[in-house]
């Protein structure tokens, strides 16, 4: 697999982690607590990829500094509890990344989450081992910033060129290009084909089955 790209960098939630309907229902909850008007789900929906702050900052344009710190937290309260139902791996994600680290890829993730957040979701799906690095939203600036990514490059000394970022929204695709790395989407998460194809996408893929199906004929391997 290693022949065209040396690293992959991935997505967390809505690429690798079914957690759509956890972080909406987050969200929601976390304006009710807050006393902000309740978003609707599509609205919810189409933040999802930034960083917290940025995310909560779209959401809500009027609100406050202090506002904006009550949205947040109040988000993490229902986020690191128990109350919503919690999110899962999508199908086909666990036997994709075990396969292209025995393949010897380097793996990293870049996420709008917070650490906290990541090692939760890394300790409860079992895939923390696997991946060399990764950058979170609250270690560097959100996506479509390249920071995150241009670290990871650094942290595994690879060049742009040997890299791929795989991702499910414009912000995936736009961090991508902002750092020279081409990118692929798949179109189980949250924005749909047209819209990654229009920031820069590759390729799109229905699923991670079709995902791995790709990267394996990169290789010739089918």
């Amino acid at each position: 697999m290693a022949s065209r790209y040396d690293l992959i960098v991935f997505d967390w939630d809505g690429t690798l982690m079914n957690s759509e309907a956890r972080i909406v229902t987050c969200m929601q909850y976390a304006a009710r607590d807050a006393s902000q008007p309740v978003p609707s789900e599509a609205a919810a929906r189409d933040i999802i990829g930034l960083g917290m702050r940025e995310a909560v900052s779209s959401l809500f344009p009027q609100a406050t500094e202090a506002e904006v710190e009550a949205l947040i937290d109040a988000y993490r309260v229902h986020w690191l509890g128990d109350s919503v139902k919690p999110e899962v791996l999508f199908d086909g994600a666990h036997a994709l990344i075990t396969e292209l680290h025995a393949a010897g890829l380097l793996l990293a993730v870049a996420t709008g989450k917070s650490r906290r957040g990541l090692d939760k979701a890394f300790d409860e799906s079992g895939l923390r081992d696997y991946f060399h690095t990764s950058r979170c939203a609250d270690e560097t600036f959100s996506k479509p910033h390249p920071q995150m990514l241009e670290e990871i490059l650094s942290d595994l000394d690879t060049s742009p060129e040997r890299a791929v970022v795989i991702g499910d929204t414009e912000y995936d695709m736009q961090m991508a290009a902002n750092a020279g790395v081409e990118a692929v989407g798949v179109a189980h998460g949250v924005h749909e084909v047209e819209r990654l194809r229009e920031n820069g996408a590759l390729q799109c893929f229905g699923d991670l089955f079709q995902l791995a199906a790709w990267l394996r004929e990169l290789n010739g391997n089918s």
